[in-house]
């Protein structure tokens, strides 16, 4: 199993939107290498669920319940889409000040290119991020 990272815009696509929905369409994604993150999801791997703009922290945890299919916003054809669950929010959300501030997480991804939408997770930076959400 692998660990995600996807960003979101809580006023486009909040966590508790996802809550309600019971399951969402990981869509829209129009760069390169976080399309090739979306085609690299298997079922069952786990997402950290961050709000971008505002908040600017991982505030929940999904799984992906469905791997990459034909995004249905892209009329090119080009991309795709996974489908996300659920599995709980986070106790405290993790605000990027904080992993900006933990050395644990130097070296995430979403640190290094802060527009990428979707990023791999390593299972050490995955622990981290629990342990500062609450467990």
């Amino acid at each position: 199993m692998r660990h995600w990272l996807v960003k979101s815009e809580p006023d486009t696509y909040a966590y508790s939107d996802l809550e309600r929905d019971g399951v969402g369409t990981w869509d829209g994604v129009r760069n390169h290498a976080a399309a090739a993150h979306l085609r690299a999801m298997e079922v069952g791997d786990e997402v950290f669920f961050y709000h971008s703009n505002e908040g600017k922290a991982v505030v929940g945890i999904a799984r992906v319940t469905k791997t990459a299919f034909p995004d249905p916003t892209d009329p090119t054809g080009k991309f795709v889409a996974v489908e996300v669950a659920p599995v709980r929010p986070l106790k405290t959300p993790v605000t990027l000040e904080t992993m900006k501030a933990t050395p644990a997480l130097a070296d995430m991804v979403i640190l290094r290119q802060g527009r990428l939408s979707v990023s791999p997770i390593t299972a050490g930076e995955w622990k981290t991020i629990l342990d500062l959400g609450g467990g």
